[in-house]
């Protein structure tokens, strides 16, 4: 019997029962929609100043440093200190970094190093806020709650995503690139305004302060964990071989299709929204791992049909396809996540997240522009999106637990939904059984 409509929409539970995931979650919408204006004019700010795919492609080195050391020294602070503080404090400073962007447009010759300096200065900010945002999570939403509230975040990117870029598009073409950065100025104004009125998110009891030992307590973890090292690689390989973005302005130009470049940038969410208006049974699915490879291979492989095809309708089609692979993805990968992460290690482990879907963006970057100066930006697309899709299937021959992982056995996500207690349970570290009496950590 086919589901009944009402069992396919998103479930909004969480959005009921949370004032603090409804502040964040709106709070998130208006955050992407002043950065997707910047996200827009910064590539191309530096294509107009340079004509050059590499110089483009640069940006992602530049960020890649900056985004390694701030997001793992982002999550150790995420579980030693005020979560809230943390969010408030790095969004101030992405609006400072914001204006800088709106003042060096103005000047009479707009010039390219701060561009680069800023892009850093981001890729830093964000190291530090992400696992704090993301660990915000599990203390806002109920434990049974949590795959909804995936859908829903999922959601709201989307909803910013399709009309973020494609508005941004027109704004830049038409307006140029102070009205992008000044609306992106306005709209991290207006996400501190917000950010300060969610409940204050302390540490765990006993909390460390941020330390390279704390950060190695998350890393051995990780490594302890065949399906959390899974959804890390996985995610990485698809993001550094089939990560296109940076040569849609340079696609554009071969396919002279100039008018579909927002198209380009917000094909993909198009995607991703079908898959969240539909997300109602992501609350019941309990195999996240197959939807974390399948979603990525269904990615790489649209990916490469993109960069085959030279029509530009089947292009944006494409890339629509390859959202929505994606989208089931991130939604296996978050959930997985949230499900099995004991709280006190949240915010280290969601620095580690950082890196796994950020560095792989950054990496891309370099790989797709630097190919594109040789080949072009049509097989700098498509050979990507057919390594991502042989790499997906050597990881998932290599790590089976990832394709087994099932929340009604496995234990990490037992004991973090309370069904595994007492001296007999492994201990949160999953090191072996429990001791009678938890200390503290040390710092």
């Amino acid at each position: 019997m086919p589901p009944k409509p009402a069992a396919l929409l998103p479930d909004l539970a969480p959005w009921r029962s949370s004032r603090d995931f409804r502040l964040l979650w709106v709070q998130g919408l208006v955050t992407y929609l002043g950065s997707v204006m910047a996200l827009i004019a910064l590539p191309l700010q530096i294509k107009d100043l340079t004509g050059s795919p590499l110089a483009v492609g640069v940006m992602g080195a530049v960020e890649l440093v900056p985004l390694v050391v701030f997001g793992l020294y982002g999550g150790a602070l995420a579980d030693a200190v005020d979560r809230r503080k943390v969010i408030v404090l790095t969004e101030a400073g992405l609006g400072l970094l914001a204006a800088v962007l709106l003042l060096n447009a103005l000047l009479p010759r707009p010039m390219l190093w701060p561009l680069y300096v800023v892009a850093a200065g981001v890729a830093a900010l964000a190291g530090l806020q992400r696992p704090a945002l993301d660990s915000l999570l599990v203390r806002i939403v109920p434990h049974d709650q949590l795959p909804a509230a995936a859908a829903l975040n999922a959601l709201r990117w989307q909803a910013g995503a399709i009309g973020g870029p494609a508005l941004a598009g027109l704004v830049v073409a038409y307006a140029g690139n102070v009205p992008a950065y000044a609306t992106t100025v306005v709209c991290f104004l207006a996400s501190v305004w917000m950010c300060r009125r969610l409940s204050p998110a302390p540490p765990v009891e006993h909390a460390g302060r941020p330390s390279l030992r704390g950060i190695a307590e998350g890393a051995r973890y990780a490594w302890s964990r065949p399906v959390l090292l899974g959804t890390y690689a996985v995610d990485l390989a698809a993001m550094f071989f089939a990560f296109p973005n940076t040569v849609f302005p340079f696609l554009a130009d071969e396919l002279d299709a100039d008018w579909a470049l927002g198209l380009m940038y917000s094909a993909g969410a198009v995607g991703s929204l079908l898959v969240s208006l539909t997300s109602g049974w992501v609350s019941r699915t309990r195999r996240h791992g197959l939807l974390v490879v399948f979603g990525a291979a269904g990615w790489g492989l649209a990916i490469a049909a993109a960069g085959w095809t030279a029509n530009i309708w089947l292009v944006l089609a494409c890339l629509a396809l390859a959202g929505a692979g994606d989208m089931l993805s991130g939604l296996g990968r978050s959930t997985i996540w949230n499900q099995t992460i004991p709280d006190r290690l949240r915010g280290r482990l969601a620095g580690i997240e950082v890196l796994s879907y950020s560095i792989g963006p950054q990496l891309g970057q370099v790989r797709s522009g630097a190919m594109a100066g040789w080949t072009g930006a049509r097989p700098a697309i498509w050979t990507g999106g057919v390594a991502c899709v042989a790499t997906v299937g050597l990881l998932a021959t290599a790590l089976p637990k990832l394709l087994s992982y099932d929340a009604r056995t496995d234990e990490d996500a037992l004991r973090r939904a309370g069904q595994v207690t007492g001296p007999g349970a492994p201990d949160a570290q999953g090191f072996g059984p429990a001791p009678a009496v938890e200390e503290p950590s040390k710092p």
